[in-house]
């Protein structure tokens, strides 16, 4: 018994580590589309607002994925979304930063909790409007699109496998 109640101690330790974490994710982020941030980017991104990323998220966008003219009408949908999540996302973000002195742990939180209820909201807006468009997309289209919205990159992958093999040769030995 007394080796459960020991286990609990850590609890709000472990509250408080998830919500750091959840905060790091949520301003690591560069837009709700989902797409992975680029270094000329993350340079720009101390100095730029949410909708100004945006605006060059949308320009890069629109080249790598080759936009035709016919698909401008669908891409015109999405970049209205990606605006419209970056507004809300800046609103939320001005809102923070000018409670920052005066927010307990509490209020603090429950600005997190905002922030990713509005990243979600926007993801639930945006794959809609990508839908269709991703749908008109020629195959080398959609294979870039793929690349540009797969958030999990080499090193990513390699230390997941490794985290991987880790846990799953760990119970053979453990036995020993």
């Amino acid at each position: 018994m007394k080796r459960i109640a020991s286990q609990f101690k850590y609890l709000p330790t472990l509250a408080v580590a998830a919500a750091v974490l959840l905060a790091f994710f949520v301003f690591a982020s560069a837009t709700p589309s989902l797409a992975a941030s680029h270094e000329k980017g993350m340079a720009k991104a101390g100095k730029a607002s949410k909708t100004e990323r945006v605006e060059d998220r949308i320009k890069e966008l629109h080249a790598k994925l080759k936009i035709t003219p016919a698909q401008e009408g669908l891409w015109d949908n999405v970049t209205k979304v990606m605006r419209e999540n970056a507004v809300t996302m800046e609103a939320l973000i001005k809102e923070r930063m000018e409670m920052a002195g005066t927010k307990n742990a509490v209020d603090d939180l429950k600005s997190y909790s905002a922030m990713a209820e509005a990243h979600a909201d926007g993801l639930k807006k945006f794959i809609p409007a990508f839908e269709p468009l991703y749908a008109s997309m020629s195959d080398a289209q959609k294979k870039d699109a793929d690349t540009l919205f797969h958030r999990q990159g080499p090193k990513k992958a390699k230390a997941k496998a490794k985290a991987k093999a880790k846990v799953e040769t760990k119970p053979a030995t453990e036995g020993k």
